[in-house]
């Protein structure tokens, strides 16, 4: 239940994410959906912790960040979710708008979405498999 809803989450909150980013100036009921969405899915990772650590092929330094950059990433989806719900409710949140947090959430998830090709395709670790509905896995 935890896995699919993670996947689901995951995936839906990047098509969302991508809806937001490519409408210039998003709807409301499209930045609430976003928002909520995105902070259901930090809300899972922090009561029941991250779903996948760092698997056994990545070694040194990149295994020791692994699990904070993906902190990190949760952070970052966190804080533009509640800036761009308070944006879209009028009233702005202090530091950065909420579309330049967004940007660099879209920036940190390209860079997100290069290193688990990298660890899937060089390492062979099946990192896809493990974020990709079951229906895909045969394709990975």
């Amino acid at each position: 239940m935890r896995r699919s809803l993670t996947i689901t989450l995951h995936w839906l909150n990047l098509m969302l994410l991508l809806f937001v980013l490519g409408d210039g100036g998003a709807t409301v009921w499209l930045s609430l959906v976003y928002a909520v969405s995105a902070l259901v899915m930090c809300a899972l990772a922090l009561v029941f912790g991250l779903m996948n650590g760092p698997g056994p092929k990545l070694t040194g330094a990149v295994r020791a960040l692994h699990p904070w950059l993906h902190r990190a990433l949760y952070l970052l989806l966190a804080w533009g979710a509640l800036a761009l719900a308070a944006e879209a409710l009028g009233h702005a949140l202090p530091g950065p708008e909420a579309r330049k947090l967004l940007l660099a959430l879209l920036a940190a998830s390209a860079l997100h979405a290069t290193f688990n090709l990298w660890r899937h395709t060089a390492l062979g670790d099946g990192a896809l498999r493990r974020i990709t509905p079951r229906a895909v896995h045969q394709i990975l």
